[in-house]
């Protein structure tokens, strides 16, 4: 890998989101043809992309023939709605795929990364049922008992996601779940709800040689299962934050590919309970591209390609807030950002979605302190000036 001329390397994104978008920008600072996919137009990281092409990846020949006939160096998914056997064919015939179609089809699936951490390596989760027949839904609600939470099999930023409280909720619960379930898999998954005291995510580098390397931790909020707020570092009991590098070093031995992954744990009181594991970069490290030395993008690129990864270094403690949109608009404009940049050491990131829908996720504010306290302190006031409004 040594001598590949990386101005002739070609990498296909699975996804186009904001995401993706700062992974493009930190490959074309290293010389890469990048080619952009999603299912709508005018995604962010097409806009940023050499060329892109929109498709629906779930269309297993329709994927199979768009990377056959563009031969990239790379396949890397950045999103999880995908034929997952048009990738495992497609590696089998010598296309990489990042981090491998293993890899990318057990984090897709709750239920078999679930099922690999907690049945076969022994790892502490939350309590949980499968359930695919609306028959046993009570029956294996009970056995967990209330409250619970229930989520698609296959989702992404907890869409579907519920906690329930009470019995009568289910059903209802059941049909908004299988509505926002992604690809074939048609069930749920029943879950313990922890009081935990605070979650964290552990972004950690596999690379090709099998080392991982461990960023500083990353301490984040959510609602109803999709990211709000998140800072670095986090401060943690330094016998949780070596169990959690364990723990993750358990997993990715196992999962063996090249590439950051976004490792999830609760901890409640002095007990630290694995969530999830999504084998790309994350959004609550969206916050390493003030605080690391290295931030989060170029680190998975530089894991994918076999560049060398120097000692991570926090450079200073940063914290980010969503810019959420209030409202569902084809036309819109955001106001205040004048007002928002006076705040002290303070960016913001427009992804560039071209609607806005309630809820949805259309920037973020990253900002840097003396302290976490400060930095926080610093993106809620920055995030808190800026407004989406509709200018039809």
């Amino acid at each position: 890998m040594k001598n590949l001329p990386f101005s002739n390397l070609k990498l296909l994104l699975l996804g186009s989101g904001e995401l993706g978008k700062e992974l493009v920008i930190e490959a074309k600072r290293l010389g890469c043809e990048v080619i952009a996919v999603d299912k709508y137009e005018y995604a962010p990281a097409m806009q940023v992309a050499d060329k892109y092409f929109v498709l629906d990846m779930n269309n297993k020949e329709l994927l199979m023939d768009l990377i056959s006939n563009l031969k990239p160096d790379f396949v890397i998914p950045e999103i999880e709605s995908f034929s997952i056997e048009a990738l495992k064919i497609l590696e089998n015939n010598g296309i990489k795929i990042v981090p491998n179609s293993r890899t990318v089809e057990m984090t897709m699936n709750r239920d078999k990364i679930r099922d690999l951490a907690s049945n076969d390596l022994n790892i502490r989760t939350a309590k949980y049922r499968y359930v695919y027949d609306l028959a046993k839904l009570k029956v294996s609600a009970l056995e967990i008992g209330f409250p619970l939470l229930i989520k698609p099999l296959m989702s992404s930023s907890g869409k579907g996601q519920n906690l329930l409280l009470k019995e009568d909720d289910l059903e209802k619960a059941w049909i908004q779940a299988l509505k926002s379930s992604r690809g074939d898999v048609k069930g749920v998954i029943l879950e313990e709800y922890i009081e935990f005291n605070y979650e964290f995510t552990l972004l950690s580098v596999r690379t090709n040689e099998g080392k991982t390397i461990f960023c500083p931790p990353i301490g984040h909020e959510q609602y109803n299962g999709d990211y709000q707020c998140s800072w670095q570092p986090s401060p943690i009991k330094k016998s949780i934050l070596e169990e959690a590098k364990q723990v993750t070093g358990k997993i990715l031995d196992n999962l063996n590919g090249a590439g950051i992954y976004g490792v999830e744990f609760f901890v409640k009181e002095s007990d630290l309970i694995f969530s999830e594991l999504s084998p790309r970069p994350h959004d609550t490290g969206m916050v390493t591209l003030l605080s690391q030395n290295i931030n989060e993008f170029e680190l998975h690129l530089r894991a994918l390609l076999g560049l060398p990864i120097p000692e991570i270094d926090l450079i200073s403690p940063a914290a980010t807030r969503v810019i959420l949109s209030e409202g569902e608009y084809q036309k819109f404009a955001f106001y205040g950002i004048f007002e928002a940049l006076e705040i002290q050491n303070s960016k913001i990131l427009i992804f560039g979605k071209p609607y806005a829908k309630k809820g949805r996720r259309m920037g973020v504010v990253l900002a840097t302190g003396q302290d976490i306290e400060q930095a926080r302190l610093r993106a809620d006031q920055c995030a808190g000036k800026i407004k989406i409004c509709s200018t039809d």
